[in-house]
């Protein structure tokens, strides 16, 4: 079934369009497409399509000309579409003219019967169609367009309007109440001041993480939506659309005890056989005003520790394998104060760090408790801090979020003498472990397998190291840090205006950025990397782990592969489109890994070659209401958080995260098998790679589609690139 480009498109008598389909290597041929649907958007020239054998046509996607304007990303063709289908308006063209370095604007050209036609009826028009900043700033008629030997219009030849009005309002306002509950969600996850109905998520800010906490807060206002949809219906006014308000069955709100499968990462963690285990952590530091009540925390932490089920989890170790439960209520919080404040003001930083690091190492997996919360005095004079130490086994970056968020809100409510009151619980940890073993007996599941054992293995080289003979040295004990940080103007650029370029989201940049450097480092093209993904994918109907605290991680590794890195655009592109092809972000493999009732299953997938590399996004930190009243991340170490006896998995260890709207980038490394000035090194050509990117993104003369932009298509990029090319 041949694929191109929808020539002329007219509607015919009968409810049917009818038009041709321009194929690059046959002739136009003519069809006649599906019976429209009432608010059902058309065919029109521009779009992709299948032509099929019964005459009908497959719409496949939009790959209309699109410019960058003001940090937006435009579709000409849909402004052309929008026009022409006002009644004095026969032909529209709108291109991004740019004829001073100052007056960069779209401009509409209009053939029209007669040439006589209202300017302002046509721009009151375009504003009930389009967003504010897709209408055109000038409209110049003409008796036709100007066209190139090959029929096609020549843009080159329309010209500079004599006269334009310039638009001064391109915010467009949530108009219903759902996109006006919606935008309200994204500004406050996203921490901007406004968000316009046709902003799109990704485009300013948003990430995978995020998507996470827009559908906890939506599901708390009654709006029901996935992730899924956030990435399909992008603007508010598109995902509002598809947003549910009925009533929905909510998950089991009691106490959630009992026995709870291991979860794919849980079983990671178990085979990493360390010698302490108990002492393999994640935590937070603090600053906090000094006027917090020590009853009212503890009473607080209690709460927590009753509405979140996995901070009660423990685990035993019977007949050669661990398993965990669901404990009850201890009658006794992990929770105590900590007076600092007669200590001299150049010993607190060590102070403190010697009180957290003997706090990290006192965890117990089997008895209890999972969590510590220790209150450290300053004084009056200073804010105190709060140190949260809780175990890896129980909590990931998505759960920080909820728990944080959670302590405030029940603090505030003890503090004010209200009822304490949180959200509705979402799905148990306990159930979700249980869904994952079911879903891993799927068939469906099972034919994952082959991506896996199919990738490039035999390509992959081992790091270079500056002391083989300590390679197997690799211990906690020897870690150390390089970190690099963008700046605030770079990380929001990074996150708000790069996506646009390519369609991209900020992994496939950040990774783009490290395989170039692996490259450069290397000699080969090719690497391994262990990615995380925060694993709380939407693969199950009605299922929402939104406000789910757990290790729902997952690890999996992936080959990327650059064929030339030294053009930026196509770097980026393969990239995307490597990332893209993984199933189900990656999910499967933990479930075929751990879960899988095929013991052959498990053992192949066991056999395949260990990354030295690991990279883990965690997302965005600057969210939440308790940040504008006092409460912050403080800056002295939280202590040792796993044991020094602990030996690490790779040799390279590399997290991002964005804090304080800046980047930071820390690469975490052995010491005894790399030298400092090594991981230096690597760090700046990171840095500079990535900077090499966003400049490049921003630039307004590139950008373009990839095969997964058209997921029904079924095109490689020489393919779509050959098609983009005919209606250039």
């Amino acid at each position: 079934m041949p694929i191109g480009i929808v020539g002329e498109l007219y509607i015919g008598g009968e409810g049917l369009a009818r038009g041709y389909l321009n194929q690059p290597e046959l002739t136009a041929q003519k069809f006649i497409s599906h019976p429209f649907e009432p608010g059902k958007k058309l065919y029109k020239t521009g779009d992709l399509a299948r032509y099929l054998p019964d005459g009908q046509i497959e719409f496949l996607g939009r790959i209309d000309h699109q410019v960058k304007l003001r940090g937006f990303r435009i579709e000409l063709g849909e402004i052309e579409s929008v026009l022409e289908s006002y009644e004095s308006v026969q032909q529209a063209v709108v291109i991004l003219r740019e004829d001073t370095p100052s007056n960069k604007r779209l401009v509409a050209y209009l053939v029209t019967p007669n040439q006589a036609i209202n300017i302002s009826d046509v721009r009151r028009f375009l504003e009930q169609k389009l967003p504010a900043y897709m209408i055109p700033a000038a409209f110049v008629c003409l008796e036709a367009l100007p066209l190139t030997p090959n029929g096609k219009v020549d843009r080159k030849l329309l010209p500079v309007p004599e006269a334009e009005q310039t638009l001064e309002r391109e915010f467009v306002p949530p108009q219903t109440p759902i996109e006006q509950i919606l935008a309200t969600i994204w500004q406050d996850v996203l921490g901007i001041e406004q968000v316009s109905r046709y902003d799109k998520f990704l485009e300013i800010g948003g990430d995978s993480i995020l998507t996470i906490q827009v559908v906890g807060r939506a599901r708390q206002a009654g709006i029901k939506i996935t992730p899924r949809q956030i990435f399909q219906y992008p603007t508010v006014a598109e995902l509002a659309t598809v947003a549910d308000t009925s009533a929905s069955m909510l998950a089991q709100q009691g106490l959630v005890t009992g026995v709870v499968p291991l979860s794919p990462i849980q079983h990671w963690f178990f085979e990493q056989n360390l010698s302490e285990p108990h002492h393999f952590n994640q935590s937070v530091l603090l600053s906090v005003p000094s006027h917090l009540k020590p009853e009212l925390l503890s009473s607080a932490i209690g709460k927590l520790l009753e509405h979140h089920d996995a901070l009660r989890l423990r685990f035993s170790f019977e007949e050669g394998e661990w398993q965990q439960v669901n404990d009850g209520i201890a009658d006794e919080v992990p929770f105590q104060v900590i007076d600092l404040s007669h200590t001299p003001e150049t010993q607190l930083p060590q102070s403190l760090e010697k009180i957290a690091t003997a706090q990290q190492a006192s965890l117990n997996l089997s008895d209890g408790p999972l969590m510590r919360v220790v209150l450290l005095q300053l004084g009056n004079n200073h804010d105190h801090r709060l140190l949260i130490i809780i175990h890896h086994l129980a909590v990931d970056g998505v759960s920080w979020r909820i728990l944080l968020e959670d302590l405030f809100i029940v603090y505030q409510q003890l503090e004010q003498q209200e009822n304490i009151q949180l959200p509705p619980k979402t799905l148990a940890f306990k159930d979700w472990a249980t869904l994952l073993q079911e879903y891993g007996m799927l068939p469906a599941v099972r034919a994952q397998l082959d991506y896996w054992l199919k990738q490039p293995w035999s390509q992959v080289n081992s790091l270079p190291v500056d002391d083989p003979t300590e390679k197997q040295n690799n211990s906690v004990g020897s870690v150390a840090d390089v970190s690099i940080t963008l700046t605030q103007e770079e990380t929001r650029a990074l996150l708000q205006q790069v996506p646009s370029a390519y369609n991209t989201q900020i992994n496939d940049v950040l990774l783009t950025a490290l395989v170039q450097t692996s490259a450069q480092w290397t000699g080969n093209s090719t690497v391994l990397i262990d990615l995380e993904g925060h694993g709380r994918e939407d693969v199950f109907a009605d299922v929402d782990v939104s406000r789910t605290v757990g290790w729902f991680t997952s690890i999996f590794p992936v080959i990327l592969q650059l064929e030339n890195q030294n053009h930026l655009g196509a770097a980026l592109k393969s990239i995307k489109e490597q990332l893209r092809a993984i199933p189900q972000r990656g999910l499967v493999y933990g479930i075929l890994r751990y879960l899988s009732q095929d013991s052959e299953i498990r053992s192949q997938l066991a056999a395949l070659p260990l990354a030295e590399i690991s990279f883990n996004y965690l997302g965005q930190f600057d969210q939440g209401t308790s940040k504008s009243v006092g409460w912050k991340f403080a800056t002295e170490s939280t202590g040792n958080e796993r044991s020094l006896e602990g030996q690490r998995r790779h040799l390279l260890d590399i997290n991002a995260w964005v804090v304080e709207g800046q980047l930071q980038v820390r690469w975490s490394y052995s010491s005894h098998i790399h030298q400092r000035s090594t991981v230096e090194s690597l760090a700046q050509k990171y840095l500079q790679a990535l900077l090499n990117l966003i400049e490049h993104c921003l630039s307004p003369t590139v950008g373009g589609y990839t095969p997964s932009d058209f997921p029904v298509a079924n095109l490689n990029q020489d393919e779509l690139d050959e098609i983009l090319a005919e209606i250039d």
